[in-house]
């Protein structure tokens, strides 16, 4: 038996959205993400710099420097993943 055209169908009850509040970055992450990065880079030109006679950064890492410069740049990196 065919059905008419005036019978409504029930109405589609939607759940109401429930927003999560948005949090931003903690206030200490650029400032550090930033000062890491900077430093090691600082590190290495100051390293590459002055390896001819005085020794800096530190005269007793020798090549050492170099893994000590990247290894702050690293983790300045490392704190861009937490930033949104």
């Amino acid at each position: 038996m065919p059905e008419s055209k005036s019978r409504k169908k029930p109405a589609k009850v939607k759940a109401p959205q429930v927003k999560k509040p948005e949090t931003g970055n903690p206030r200490w992450l650029v400032p550090t993400m930033l000062t890491l990065m900077l430093l090691g880079l600082a590190w290495i030109v100051i390293f590459y710099l002055t390896s001819g006679g005085l020794g800096l950064p530190i005269p007793a890492l020798h090549n050492w420097n170099l893994v000590v410069g990247f290894v702050l740049i690293i983790a300045g990196f490392a704190l861009t993943t937490r930033w949104k």
